[in-house]
Order: structure tokens, then sequence, then C-alpha cells
């Protein structure tokens, strides 16, 4: 096979982690470290052909004809811009890894996506939009509520100040990230409890749940809101020094166990997902799980040390990188084509032998 690998590689040198600066930015971007990892696991299929997620990639893909694509291109402009990839690679008839560019627009508007969940009888937590600072006078929830923008990723826009207790709180973060990151700003009931993220894989009735990953906030800097976001992810959490944070899988009582995994899936066919996605959720007051979000084009950087969720649910089933990587492969292909790309490794642990007991 010719396997194109479709990315985008964050700036180097990338700007130095500040949680009150610009430099998230690239956040969602990939390092060079991960783009090369997943290229040398696509290598078990045949050649890999980088396929640098710019202005001229529809140019590129043309002219290299790949059997399929391994999407991981985040994009750069716009609310649809991970929906890019895959539109450009329906345009020129070239299969593509994961979720279509409807499923991937709508995920990535968390308001689209809540409204959808919401829909389908997914538990998801009270919301609304605001688009200017005046909405905050009209707000329809009460305090708490919790505050990001409305279309960003990999803790873009996330941080524990987001957390607010009244108007003026409120007021204030809506006004910082509406100048921030000139879109609407989410504004959602704050869910108390435990917070959780599940990796799935596969399409359809077979699609399931890696073993659950429970987040452990008593592990931030004292003081810190329970919230995992661009702090938690990007400056507390350091190779050198990482956040003891996972817990995989997640020790908590069986029922919760099995009803987090229901509702993730439940979220994963009601948004559309193809392949691989990872579903966040969070407890509410009363001890139902509700979806925070889905992540269609989930982060997989290689580094065990980098406490990249995915892999390490990926870890915790049997899976090592290299195979979570071709499984996606697998999986895509055998539901664009009904066959196999080639053989297949050992099936990994049943993921019932992980819920607990």
């Amino acid at each position: 096979m010719r396997i194109g690998l479709a990315y985008n590689e964050k700036p180097d040198p990338a700007p130095d982690a500040d949680s009150d600066s610009s430099s998230d930015a690239f956040a969602e971007w990939d390092d060079p470290s991960t783009i090369a990892a997943v290229a040398q696991a696509l290598s078990r299929f045949g050649s890999v052909i980088r396929l640098k997620a710019d202005q001229s990639l529809p140019q590129k893909l043309v002219r290299a004809r790949p059997d399929l694509v391994f999407n991981m291109a985040e994009g750069l402009h716009g609310q649809s811009r991970e929906a890019l990839v895959p539109a450009i690679c329906e345009y020129v008839n070239i299969p593509y890894t994961g979720s279509d560019p409807l499923t991937l627009a709508l995920s990535l508007h968390k308001g689209r996506t809540k409204e959808t969940l919401a829909y389908r009888g997914v538990p998801t937590a009270p919301f609304t939009c605001m688009e200017t600072i005046a909405d905050v006078a009209r707000l329809p929830l009460p305090y708490p509520v919790f505050v990001k923008p409305v279309a960003e990723g990999s803790g873009k826009g996330v941080f524990g100040t987001n957390l607010c207790a009244d108007t003026a709180a409120l007021r204030e973060r809506v006004a910082f990230l509406l100048g921030r990151y000139a879109e609407p700003v989410l504004v959602e009931t704050y869910l108390p409890g435990p917070e959780f993220t599940v990796a799935i894989l596969g399409n359809g009735p077979e699609a399931y749940c890696l073993p659950v990953i429970g987040f452990d906030f008593s592990s931030l800097p004292h003081g810190a809101p329970p919230v995992y976001g661009y702090e938690a992810k990007w400056v507390w959490d350091r190779p050198e020094a990482p956040l003891a944070i996972f817990q995989c899988p997640a020790q908590i009582p069986a029922d919760l166990y099995r009803e987090i995994e229901r509702t993730a899936l439940d979220a994963y066919h009601a948004l559309g997902c193809r392949d691989w996605c990872r579903v966040d959720l969070r407890v509410d007051r009363f001890g139902v799980p509700n979806v925070l979000e889905l992540n269609p084009l989930p982060g997989v950087i290689p580094d065990p040390a980098m406490n990249s969720c995915f892999p390490k649910a990926a870890r915790a089933a049997g899976f090592a990188y290299d195979e979570l990587i071709q499984e996606v492969v697998r999986l895509a292909w055998r539901r664009i084509t009904g066959r196999e790309p080639g053989a297949r490794h050992a099936v990994p642990p049943a993921r019932a032998a992980a819920v607990p007991a």
C-alpha cells in the first residue's frame, strides 16, 4: 500500500508555554516526534508519503494518489478546519481514516455537539453560547458555570479561571475569550463530579471502549480548581516532572464504569464517528456521567511520560503504540473495502477484563 500521512507540525521553536500568552496557537498541532512515530507505524503497510496539510495539499494529494490517507491534521483557519482534509480527500476521491467532514465539523463546535447529543438523549450539561459580552446579562443558567471557546481543542482557552461563581467573573472571562479567540464562548453548568476520558475503536455495533481513564485532580498544584485544561496539559505536566493525574483503568464502582462506557458509545454513534475517537465525560451532582466533548482526531503522543490519553488507554488494553496506529488503518480499510490491509496482530485482552469487579 501507499499511505499518505496528513499532518500539521508545530513550529520550531515552539513558543514558550504560558497560559496568559498566545502560546496556545499551535497546541493542537503535532510535534515532529509524534509525526515520525506515526509514519514509522504506518510503514508496516508499505510506503508512507508525508502530506503537510497546507494550501498545497490538494495538488500534493493528486500527484501522490495514495491508497489511503491517515488523517491526523488539525487544520488552521476557521471553525470547520478539522473537516478540511477529509473534504479534500473526498473531492479527489481518495479514502482516509477516521470520521467524515460533517462529524469533524460538528465535533469541533462544542455547541453543535451538545445540541446533537441533547436531541439524541445523551446526557450533557445545560449550556448556552455567547457571541457578545451583552449576552452575559441574559444567562439562563445558575452559577457556578464553566466557560470555554466554542471551537478549540487540546486545552486551548480552557483555564482554571474559567470556572465562574458570579456575574462579574463570567463577564471578565467571556470578554477575555471573545477577544482572544474571536469566536463564541460556550457557557455550561459546572459539573462537580469526577472526570473521565474514554478512547473508542471500531465502527457500528463493533465499536468498543478501551479501558476508561479517570482524573485525579488532587495532583494539581495547591489551590488549582479541578479542571483538566491548558495549564494541566501543557504547563504543569512536563516530561521531566509528569503529573500523576491519570488512573487507567479508573478504579470506580462497576455500575458507574459501565454507564461511562455506555454514554461514551452513545455519543460516538450520535455524532457518526468512525474508526476512533476520544470522549470526555464528567459526572453531575446526581451521579450521572455527562459528555463534555468528543475528539475524533485524538492526540497520539508516543512518549508515555507525556500522558497522551489515547495511547495510555491503548497500552492498558494491550496495544503497543505501533499496533494502535496500525489498528486504526485496519479498521478504516475494512470499513472502506471489506478487506484486511495486512496480517492482524494478536487480539488485545478483552475490554471486559478492565471493568472493576
